[in-house]
């Protein structure tokens, strides 16, 4: 799906479920992590996690669109529109939309890329980054650590 089928779908979704035009843009931002959509407040535009459609259903993307949506058009009538209040509670179950997003699932990566350990006692040190093992010791017992 592109931004074009993104905007297509929210403008729809907009007129169809909250009888209200849509008149900002709506993309997919690659750079959100850890959640399924972004209200931005300054500018009334729309981000979704592009994960929301390749990870999921397009009924995830369906019911993140729609709490999105509930942010944009409660928060330009002035109501509340943030998730702890009634206003945008009460909205988002009249439309059907989602209250949380599933977790998108997290590429699997290295946990540490560096392994030290100290020449004296064995305690081993597992680092993502370089370190000099000039400046450091063991925390337990003071002795001389190094690369392994």
């Amino acid at each position: 799906m592109t931004d074009e089928q993104l905007q297509q779908m929210v403008v729809e979704i907009s007129q169809r479920d909250f009888q209200q035009p849509f008149l900002h843009q709506a993309y997919f931002n690659a750079r959100l992590r850890t959640t399924g959509g972004r209200y931005q407040l300054e500018s009334h535009n729309i981000d979704i996690n592009p994960k929301m459609l390749t990870d999921f259903n397009e009924a995830t993307l369906l019911g993140v669109i729609k709490h999105e949506l509930c942010h944009y058009h409660l928060h330009l009538a002035h109501r509340g529109y943030r998730h702890r209040d009634t206003d945008f509670k009460r909205l988002l179950a009249q439309v059907g939309g989602s209250r949380y997003a599933p977790t998108p699932k997290q590429k699997t990566t290295q946990a540490y890329r560096y392994l030290y350990q100290c020449q004296r006692c064995g305690q081993r040190y597992y680092r993502k980054r370089r370190m000099d093992t000039t400046r450091y010791t063991c925390g337990r017992c003071r002795g001389p650590i190094r690369l392994v």
